[in-house]
């Protein structure tokens, strides 16, 4: 038995009862194992902390759209690059809540909102606080995307009741600055701390398909799971190709490559909500059928993610009732 199984199934000494201090050399091992093996290995984990038949739904709204300062090589919203997406203002409160109904009727039970910022400014705080409360009064789990936060922004942003906030560390330190070089890796993990010391989720993953190595992949797993505490969502976004952005153009992903990549995020963050994010739209229904069984849990649900397509409504419950699972809550 390969070392990292060993250590994955031993009791260990962490007070969570979860490992955090894996090595790139451990999680590379379980990418390699054989694809049955390594989904039987995630899909066995997966049942000790998760009904599997059972898939979490959050909403994604897009609050303020577009003229992102940062150069992110994937994003159509960063204002460096000429594509389709145009800047738009910061949505208002009614707007945004009306959203978060719709969502609620549909069965999402997490209404998550983006902000294409490199940070949020003071003068849009208050606005923010009052979507968050507005979402809690509707019975939903609140998320929230606005960039990078200081510790008293995300002290603030607690007191209005978030749960989660989501900031991506997108790929492996070594990598990222093929991605990103407005934006330090250090960066991000400061937002995580802060969000974390104030009390709030985390929510955090990354995106593949980037051009990335194997390697790369382990290392942005390992950041995760290595953190003091597992992200309580974990999105894996396939990287969507959007015309004018740096990375369109760039080759397609093995679809086996991104199924071993869920499993792994299972192996190493067992009690973690893990998100099939972008990218569904390019998936068949075996495709994510396999991620389920690695171990997603988890979707973005709606026509529309931030400004990509998104699988409509019926199309994922007419999937979810062939194979015979059903949404949280219901």
């Amino acid at each position: 038995m390969a070392v990292a199984q060993e250590q994955t199934l031993r009791e260990n000494p962490y007070p969570d009862g979860f490992r955090h201090n894996w090595t790139k050399r451990e999680i590379l091992e379980f990418f390699d194992l054989p694809l049955m093996e390594l989904l039987f290995q995630a899909q066995t984990l997966h049942r000790q902390y998760f009904d599997p038949n059972k898939i979490q739904l959050s909403q994604l709204c897009s609050i303020k759209t577009g003229g992102c300062p940062e150069d992110c090589k994937y994003c159509p919203q960063s204002s460096r690059y000429q594509t389709d997406v145009e800047a738009g203002r910061l949505m208002a409160v009614e707007q945004v809540l009306e959203g978060a109904r719709n969502a609620k009727l549909n069965g999402a039970t997490r209404y998550c909102m983006g902000a294409a910022w490199r940070s949020p400014k003071g003068r849009d705080m208050d606005t923010v606080c009052e979507m968050i409360e507005g979402v809690k009064s509707l019975g939903l789990e609140s998320c929230m995307t606005l960039g990078m936060l200081d510790a008293g922004q995300a002290a603030q942003l607690k007191q209005a009741g978030l749960d989660y906030y989501n900031h991506n560390i997108d790929s492996s330190p070594e990598y990222y600055r093929e991605i990103i070089t407005t934006r330090s890796y250090e960066d991000r993990l400061e937002t995580l701390e802060n969000v974390s010391a104030a009390g709030i989720n985390i929510c955090s993953g990354g995106i593949v398909g980037m051009g990335e190595s194997r390697a790369d992949r382990a290392g942005m797993l390992q950041t995760l799971a290595n953190l003091p505490t597992h992200p309580g969502s974990v999105p894996i976004n396939m990287l969507v190709q959007v015309e004018g952005t740096p990375l369109f153009g760039a080759g397609q992903m093995d679809p086996f490559d991104f199924i071993r990549t869920i499993a792994v995020a299972r192996l190493l963050m067992p009690a973690s909500y893990v998100r099939l994010s972008a990218g569904r739209e390019a998936m068949n229904d075996e495709m994510q059928a396999l991620c389920f069984f690695a171990g997603a849990n988890s979707i973005f649900y709606g026509e529309k993610l931030l400004t990509t397509a998104n699988p409509m409504q019926n199309t994922d419950l007419e999937l979810f009732a062939r194979l015979g699972m059903t949404p949280e809550g219901q």
